[in-house]
């Protein structure tokens, strides 16, 4: 034997075990796998059919329904009633809205479990919409009330429900136009007298050169828009006033008034600058007004002119009368409408 053979014999022997060895594992039996439920197609094409259709019928889910929907309903009118009598109150409009919204779930959860028939279908998917399955989808919808014993009930509540949901969502366009908006409303007419903040009515003599005074309108609620107001007494040094308005600054001894709400975003103004050098008739030597927000600025001897900031227009203007026992009141309406530019407080056509 050469000395290469017995390495030639260890390598034939290696190769004969590993073929035997792979010759065992093909003759091992395969694991068995678990079966798996049958597909829907395949359990239609074995004749088993997992179709299932079942009715409630059950009258008792049904007035519940009924019950939510028009309590629904309700509630969405309700908020069309808060937003007239309450305005802007947040709390009560947000209270209305999530109480309609929580019921209309709450009634389409129980009709969806305890009112319309329960079914399970397997169908081949075909073309859509096509038009000789056009009755066949009417009739699928139609059966859908079937075993609803209250159809007429559920009708009028679920026609209460949408009027609600309606009614909710189409009031708030009553904010987006001059017309709709009651910002035009004022409590100020001719005769009202001017309060201070104890409700003691303001006398001519209390108003002094000088500084500033707030006023609210007597036997009217003070968190109105235009019901706050900026007293000030100019010389007549300072009154420059337009001239359709310039009467108003002579027929209550140079006393004038002005809406305290900022026409840029409602804020309420609240620093009054007085001259105390030699006073002229320059912008930067008159008494201002200043919105402490955005600093908009506004020059009460000029009829309440804007010359800084990002107000849009002048401050509205409200005239002042004195009457015999001394007291100020109005002398009518302010000149223009009051509040925050941004809300459209503009009348058309103005």
């Amino acid at each position: 034997m050469s000395p290469q053979e017995p390495g030639h014999f260890r390598r034939f022997a290696r190769m004969a075990m590993a073929i035997l060895a792979v010759r065992r594992l093909s003759e091992t039996e395969p694991v068995p796998q678990p079966e798996l439920p049958p597909r829907p197609a395949e359990s239609m094409e074995a004749g088993v059919d997992p179709s299932e259709r079942t009715v409630p019928a059950n009258p008792r889910a049904e007035t519940l329904v009924a019950v939510l929907l028009a309590v629904a309903g309700l509630f969405g009118l309700g908020f069309l009633v808060t937003y007239i009598f309450e305005g802007l109150n947040t709390q009560l409009l947000g209270l209305a809205v999530g109480g309609m919204l929580l019921l209309l779930a709450a009634a389409s959860i129980i009709a969806g479990k305890a009112v319309v028939p329960q079914e399970t279908s397997v169908e081949e998917r075909d073309a859509l919409l096509e038009p000789t399955e056009v009755e066949g989808v009417v009739e699928l919808v139609e059966s859908g009330g079937e075993g609803v014993s209250r159809r007429g009930l559920l009708i009028g509540c679920g026609c209460l429900a949408g009027a609600g949901v309606l009614t909710a969502a189409a009031t708030p366009l009553a904010s987006t136009g001059p017309r709709l908006t009651p910002i035009h409303e004022t409590p100020w007419h001719r005769g009202r007298r001017m309060l201070d903040e104890r409700d003691q009515p303001y006398r001519a003599s209390d108003i002094e050169v000088g500084t500033f005074y707030t006023a609210f309108p007597e036997g009217a609620k003070w968190d109105q828009v235009g019901g706050p107001l900026l007293l000030v007494k100019l010389p007549p040094t300072f009154l420059e006033l337009p001239r359709q308005r310039r009467a108003w600054g002579t027929e209550a001894q140079g006393i004038l008034a002005f809406s305290k709400i900022c026409p840029h975003a409602g804020c309420a103004i609240s620093l009054y600058r007085y001259p105390t050098f030699s006073p002229d008739l320059t912008g930067n030597a008159q008494p201002a007004f200043t919105c402490p927000c955005h600093y908009s600025t506004f020059l009460p001897g000029r009829g309440g002119e804007l010359v800084f900031g990002p107000a849009g227009r002048d401050l509205p203007q409200l005239p002042v009368m004195i009457d015999g026992d001394g007291y100020l009141r109005a002398a009518g309406g302010f000149d223009e409408d009051v509040g925050p530019s941004w809300v459209n407080v503009h009348r058309v056509g103005e």
